[in-house]
């Protein structure tokens, strides 16, 4: 074997070595995403920013009420029931009655710590890049990292993507324009990054 292709060789090994070693614990870049990522991964993006309950009932004739649930209902989430409720003395008023709908029970996600309540959640955060960062030591002796990314949300069923839904839910429409920033706190571990619990 000739001199160069033996230097290619080693090289070539010192470099598989070099990335083989690195440690997950090294203030860098690439560990803060795969942390982050790790993280997001398990937490979906979500139509409400706080669980809700159902069965609902909301007054027909308030669009604050049930622009949100009508939305969902045209998307096959929700199903809606239109009764007239009575009042005493004053007559009575159109509600709709609104439940999660078959299609609805297969991304409905249950809150485990209210019976009841849940969310309709649509995809997850995809951290793209790492932006600027800072450390500084932490209580433990451990760093902690404050972290500028950028993220995507990747995931994204049909139904989320729809006008209507966009339309009743901001938050959704401006999570899915494109590169969103965002910061997070990250905490050094023996085992490598990890998002602070306090997030």
């Amino acid at each position: 074997m000739s001199k160069l292709k033996l230097t290619q060789y080693a090289g070539l090994a010192l470099i598989l070595f070099a990335v083989g070693c690195r440690d997950k614990t090294d203030v860098d870049k690439a560990n803060f995403k795969a942390a982050l990522n790790d993280y997001y991964r398990g937490r979906q993006e979500c139509v409400w920013t706080t669980p809700v309950k159902f069965p609902a009932q909301a007054d027909a004739s308030k669009d604050e009420q049930t622009k949100t649930f009508d939305a969902l209902t045209d998307s096959g989430l929700l199903t809606r029931t239109a009764e007239e409720k009575k009042r005493f003395l004053i007559g009575s008023k159109q509600v709709n009655d609104y439940d999660v709908s078959e299609k609805g029970r297969t991304v409905w996600t249950v809150d485990p710590s209210q019976p009841g309540y849940g969310n309709f959640c649509y995809g997850h955060r995809d951290v793209v890049s790492i932006g600027t960062f800072t450390t500084a030591p932490g209580a433990n002796g451990a760093n902690i990292a404050s972290v500028n990314y950028q993220y995507q949300v990747s995931g994204v069923p049909s139904w989320a993507q729809s006008p209507e839904i966009k339309t009743a839910f901001p938050n959704v429409q401006t999570t899915l324009a494109g590169l969103q920033a965002a910061t997070a706190k990250l905490v050094q571990t023996p085992n490598g990054w990890a998002v602070s619990p306090t997030q």
